[in-house]
């Protein structure tokens, strides 16, 4: 329900523009999904909607910049710098040693990093498998842990 909601909130606010809470739950009522003020404003926070002048002079909904959700993107580069103490290579394989009980952490920031070509991961107490698209992925992603360090 709620996933379905915020997909349809996101959805209105890139087809016509929303000034305020209540017309965003008008339009989300004449779709058929029923919110309260409650409910809405704590979907706008977990969207991280912002209000932006739109053309016609009015203030509107829109999703945040990339550049305004950078600073998780730190967070989650930090937490990876300080639990990964080595890495290697092989073929598409990278493997990240970790310091013990960190290996989920470092996975799980990777994992939230949309990190491109990244396949998938598993994670042990002080062990990271990645399996990357193929060994040239692998590579460059190796060429991006050492610019993390």
């Amino acid at each position: 329900m709620k996933s379905n909601r915020q997909a349809m909130i996101l959805e209105l606010i890139a087809q016509q523009d929303i000034e305020t809470q209540n017309q965003m739950m008008e339009a989300l009522r004449q779709r058929g999904i029923k919110s309260t003020q409650a409910t809405l404003s704590r979907d706008i926070k977990e969207l991280r909607l912002v209000k932006e002048l739109s053309p016609s002079g009015a203030y509107r909904y829109v999703a945040a910049a990339r550049d305004e959700l950078s600073d998780y993107d730190v967070r989650l580069r930090k937490i990876f710098r300080e639990c990964v103490i080595s890495y290697g290579i092989a073929q598409n394989l990278v493997v990240l040693r970790t310091l013990p009980g960190l290996a989920n952490a470092a996975a799980s920031a990777l994992d939230n990093m949309s990190v491109p070509d990244l396949v998938g991961s598993i994670a042990g107490d002080d062990t990271v498998f990645l399996a990357m698209k193929d060994n040239e992925s692998a590579e460059l992603f190796c060429h991006a842990i050492e610019a993390m360090f």
